[in-house]
């Protein structure tokens, strides 16, 4: 398969106000889509990253974009085919869960683009696949947490239990023991079915019985989920550690940081692209090197993330690029080094 590493565009945050742009002229015809997997555009946190990407694609060009929020497993198939039976240029697949059904529905539509985040293993020569490296930004995720915590026990809460949380979970551990050999590291998963992402009750009592063990920052790779999570460890008075999306806005003062995945610039790349005739496919893979992780550093957390914090985080991300640092890749070998 062919594969392809780029830098992925950073752009500032859109303001609220709606302006008027023109139209360009490649854009007259063009019709993207996309398809949302559960949780939910607004979920704050996985697919709402990549609607700020789209968002920000119809704000620029003024080309609407044809969206479906799945709410049912049996519904993914089925929407990515509707997609391009209505004349769709590009469709945009969100997540792993979607893997299998878009791979059909390429084969069937093989005049049409198509893309989607997370997935790494098809094989379609219409098909645009998103690799994030996750773990590397986990890492630093786990450097922030060790130096944050007092206690010296740290959490972490994922979603489903499949091989990409066990990527995120794998990251942070070796982020906390390399920055403090004797610390603590208490992991739970919230369940073996799609159900997992969409249970914050459930994620609520994870967090709460990590901090009874003594957990003081707790990182969440859960979806929905994480959003329990985050709730409970603020109620708590400890610290969270929010994941995809800036979410200090879900429990403001308690929120140390976020591991961010640029989602948003997968989103907007991939339309930009197809509407401007640059559509390749192959594996786009994106990690601290690419800007397509890392973590929130703003005014929002500036009290929590402390300079020391920042520094050793800075630290870690330079050796981590240069190759210095190697985070182990959960997926390449199902395991996680002790």
């Amino acid at each position: 398969m062919p594969s392809l590493t780029r830098r992925s565009a950073l752009a500032t945050a859109l303001t609220a106000a709606v302006v008027a742009v023109s139209v360009p002229a490649a854009a007259q015809d063009f019709k993207p889509a996309v398809v949302f997997d559960m949780g939910g555009k607004f979920d704050k946190s996985f697919n709402e990253g990549v609607w700020n990407g789209v968002k920000r694609f119809m704000d620029e060009t003024g080309v609407e974009v044809m969206e479906f929020e799945v709410t049912n497993e049996t519904q993914r198939e089925q929407a990515i085919t509707r997609m391009a039976q209505r004349g769709a240029d590009l469709v945009l697949g969100v997540g792993f869960a979607q893997a299998d059904a878009i791979d059909k529905v390429a084969q069937d539509y093989p005049d049409t683009k198509f893309a989607i985040i997370d997935v790494y293993w098809l094989d379609q020569p219409n098909l645009r696949q998103y690799r994030f490296e996750e773990h590397e930004g986990s890492y630093l995720a786990g450097v922030a947490a060790a130096l944050a915590s007092e206690s010296g026990t740290v959490g972490f809460v994922g979603g489903m239990d499949v091989p990409l949380i066990r990527k995120f979970a794998c990251g942070y551990v070796q982020g906390v023991m390399d920055t403090k050999a004797d610390a603590t590291v208490l992991q739970n998963m919230t369940g073996t079915t799609p159900s997992a992402w969409n249970d914050p009750t459930k994620g609520a009592e994870l967090a709460q019985s990590q901090i009874d063990r003594g957990a003081d920052v707790v990182y969440h790779a859960a979806g929905g989920t994480g959003l329990g999570v985050i709730r409970q460890v603020a109620d708590s008075g400890k610290l969270a550690i929010g994941v995809d999306s800036d979410q200090e806005s879900v429990a403001p003062g308690s929120v140390l940081t976020s591991m961010l995945k640029r989602v948003d610039n997968a989103a907007y790349d991939t339309m930009m692209d197809a509407m401007n005739g640059e559509f390749t496919p192959g594996i786009v893979s994106l990690g601290l090197e690419e800007d397509g992780v890392g973590i929130v550093e703003n005014e929002a957390n500036a009290e929590l993330l402390t300079p020391e914090i920042r520094e050793a985080v800075e630290a870690a991300k330079a050796k981590i690029i240069s190759g210095e640092i190697e985070v182990h890749n959960y997926e390449d070998d199902q395991a996680c080094p002790s």
